[in-house]
């Protein structure tokens, strides 16, 4: 049988090797001298990067000593054998002593297609690299740059030897171990049917007879191995889950350390009344999207420690391992004082960049006192990212305006670090942002990232018409990059999203049980349709506005009187400062007035929520609402919107939803409103309450899948990809160095 194997399968084998040999070399050979040519190029276009601006100056005056030793230095690359210098109407500035006879600069009247190319010289082939400079301040001139290509045919030669060499080998060790495991198989199988006939057992031990070959074992080891990577790949192109991020991390990105860093912590810590500490979740729609992130990657989270007993839980180090429940990843927290706090936080932050940032016609705030608490914060927040990263190449993912300078600081702290820096809020026009006193420091900071991503392409525009505007830089509007000092950074938009699906769903009972408990709880009675709002109590987020879409509905529509109750969740946030004391006061008026007018002895039209709710039980509240209303002025993206639609597994529920809101550039299907419009919202209300059941179901449908496809892990995915690129790049440009001459070109 072995020798019928090797007659039938060994040589056929081997002859067809042979010739799939001989048949690709010439595309082997043409594939190495494109490789090699393209090597040459680049080793051209690093050598004129490094020498451009010197040489603009020193071409003026051809017979200066500097220009001959510069261009000497530069031509001590033993395939770099001369350079030629040329005006623009063909006369010879200058030329190195090795510049072959059949380049000269007759070659400068060439039409601008003629940028390089091989020549033929007595000698052996070279290979030309023709540049054209421009200088501001003197005449244009064009550049010839000629490498020795003699040591291509010796390359080809042994390229030649070793394929053939590599494929003859490898053909046999090819043949003989497939010969060998064929055989092996065949005889193992042979071996495993007879016995399995005789006990009429093979059907029902196939699980054993796996387990009691080796060989089988193996094969389905690996068989599954290539199961798993090729639905990992599948996952984080197409189906963004925990285990797709987590792959792309680690495969793509060779599992560096990763480091969060953001203002508000994801876990607090705090101290009941009768002194036992509690865990709470802020409500922020940072965290919720970025918390899942965090336990896929295993990494660490810089953050203010805000609780007041967060100091008591974290360890010598002031780290804590989060979630409590099941740790995955660590908590760092950073103390700031009291005035640090005041000014950095609710200072130049929440009365400055805030208002700055949204339309919502609230004046904002500067002061030198503030601004130097920014800037010590921010300090504070780079040292901790230098002692917390382990290698000196992390990738340090920063939050939001709270740190718009933390890039610049940890860039100098440590120059490989790859930095992404997403910014949550939206970015104004180039003139509103030009009202700040400390734009161009602002500008910098942001700058020193790697990657830099805002919600909305729009967003992106008003950044880089801002930079155009107030910062000295080169920026490329095709690829939406800015370069400055040296410094190459990527602007693009990330719509932010959340997991999929929510772990708050886990544990929670049905729609009809969340919808009898909630109305249980808030006095709602059964036949009463609940439009829900959830917010923090921020102005931007038009709650006042809601309650006046309300009212202009029950005017115009009395008959929904009685028969809709708007629930509205208002989390209390920045207490302190007097424009969100305004809001307060004002959402209270307003309810009290309302009430009053429209309320009966079992109905009011507003039912208020002012205090922290958990996010379990926000779920709960969207799962029992009819319609979720989410109207705000100004908004980055607001994810209120997606989980509205996330907790909606019965595709019921209807979605009205603001033009001025990043999601509506997504969640098409909502009813989208002008929040100012306060007749149009009220109209919105209406279609909302009488919209039939199949057209709802329709739209709920799609928005679930839209923000399935587009979840919070494909959101990190596509950043993190983005700056593995910028990491590929990193390396290539550290190893191009080294093949510069000393002294030569800088990058």
């Amino acid at each position: 049988m072995f020798r019928s194997l090797i007659l039938r399968f060994a040589i056929p084998a081997l002859v067809v090797v042979a010739a799939t040999a001989l048949i690709a070399m010439p595309y082997v050979e043409r594939m190495f001298s494109d490789w090699f040519r393209s090597d040459v190029e680049l080793r051209a276009g690093l050598v004129m990067d490094s020498m451009g601006e010197s040489l603009d100056r020193l071409v003026g005056t051809p017979k200066s000593p500097e220009l001959r030793t510069t261009l000497a230095r530069v031509t001590q690359d033993r395939r770099l054998i001369a350079v030629l210098i040329c005006g623009i109407d063909g006369s010879k500035i200058h030329a190195t002593q090795q510049v072959p006879r059949e380049v000269d600069c007759d070659q400068a009247r060439a039409s601008e297609s003629q940028v390089s190319g091989t020549v033929a010289t007595t000698t052996g082939s070279v290979y030309v690299s023709r540049f054209e400079r421009r200088p501001l301040d003197a005449q244009p001139y064009r550049i010839f740059l000629i490498h020795d290509l003699s040591f291509l045919d010796s390359r080809r030669g042994r390229m030649r030897q070793y394929t053939m060499a590599l494929g003859a080998v490898g053909g046999v060790l090819l043949v003989g171990l497939a010969v060998f495991v064929a055989w092996l198989i065949l005889r193992r199988w042979t071996a495993t049917l007879l016995k399995d006939i005789k006990s009429l057992r093979f059907l029902d031990e196939v699980r054993g007879v796996e387990s009691s070959s080796p060989v089988l074992s193996q094969v389905r080891k690996v068989l599954q191995d290539i199961e798993q990577n090729q639905r990992l790949e599948i996952d984080y192109r197409e189906n963004w889950t925990p285990e797709a991020l987590t792959h792309v991390v680690q495969e793509r990105l060779g599992s560096p350390q990763m480091l969060v860093v953001s203002n508000r912590e994801p876990y607090l810590h705090m101290r009941a009344p009768d002194g036992s500490i509690s865990v709470q979740v802020p409500a922020s729609g940072m965290v919720t999207a970025l918390e899942p992130v965090i336990r896929a990657c295993s990494g660490t989270w810089i953050a203010h420690g805000s609780g007041d007993a967060d100091r008591d839980v974290v360890d010598s180090k002031d780290r804590v391992a989060v979630p409590p429940d099941n740790p995955s990843y660590t908590l760092r927290r950073v103390w700031l004082t009291e005035e640090e706090e005041t000014g950095y936080y609710y200072g130049f932050s929440n009365e400055g960049m805030w208002p700055l940032c949204h339309l919502a016609y609230v004046r904002p705030a500067f002061r030198q006192e503030d601004w130097q608490q920014y800037q010590k914060v921010n300090a504070k927040f780079a040292d901790v990212v230098e002692r917390e990263a382990r290698s000196e190449r992390p990738i340090v993912f920063i939050q939001d305006f709270h740190f718009a300078l933390l890039p610049a600081l940890i860039r100098e702290r440590r120059p490989g670090a790859t930095i992404m820096m997403f910014w949550h809020i939206p970015w104004p026009n180039a003139e509103t942002f030009g009202v700040c006193p400390w734009r161009e420091e602002l500008l910098r900071g942001l700058l020193m990232s790697d990657v830099l991503g805002f919600h909305t392409r729009y967003h992106c525009q008003n950044f880089l018409a801002t930079v155009d505007r107030f910062i000295e830089c080169q920026i490329d509007h095709e690829h939406m990059t800015i370069t400055t000092q040296g410094h190459v950074c990527h602007v693009a938009p990330y719509p932010i999203s959340i997991e999929w699906p929510p772990r708050w769903l886990a544990g929670l009972p049905d729609i009809a049980t969340c919808r009898r408990e909630v109305r249980q709880r808030h006095g709602i009675g059964e036949q009463t349709h609940i439009a829900l709002g959830v917010e923090r109590w921020d102005f931007t987020k038009g709650i006042v506005e809601r309650f006046h879409a309300l009212e202009k509905l029950l005017d115009q529509y009395p008959s929904w009187r009685g028969r809709v109750s708007l629930l509205q969740v208002a989390a209390p946030t920045r207490a302190r400062l007097p424009a969100y004391q305004v809001i307060q006061r004002d959402t209270y008026a307003e309810i009290e007035r309302i009430n009053a007018r429209f309320a009966t002895t079992d109905w009011k039209p507003i039912v208020l929520i002012d205090t922290h709710q958990a996010p379990k039980q926000v779920f709960e509240l969207y799962r029992a609402a009819d319609l979720c209303l989410v109207n705000s002025l100004h908004d980055g993206m607001n994810l209120v919107a997606k989980e509205f639609v996330a907790a909606r597994d019965d595709d019921e529920g209807v979605l009205v939803l603001s033009t001025f809101a990043g999601a509506s550039r997504e969640l098409v299907e909502a009813l989208l409103v002008n929040p100012y419009d306060i007749g149009q919202t009220a109209e919105a209300l209406r279609l909302a309450l009488e919209m039939p059941m199949e057209e709802r179901r329709e739209r709920m449908r799609l928005m679930r899948r839209t923000v399935k496809e587009n979840n919070v892990y494909r959101w990190a995915g596509i950043m993190l990809m983005d700056a593995q690129r910028v990491r590929q790049r990193q390396r290539l440009i550290r190893g191009t160095r080294t093949l510069l001459p000393s002294g030569g070109a800088r990058i």
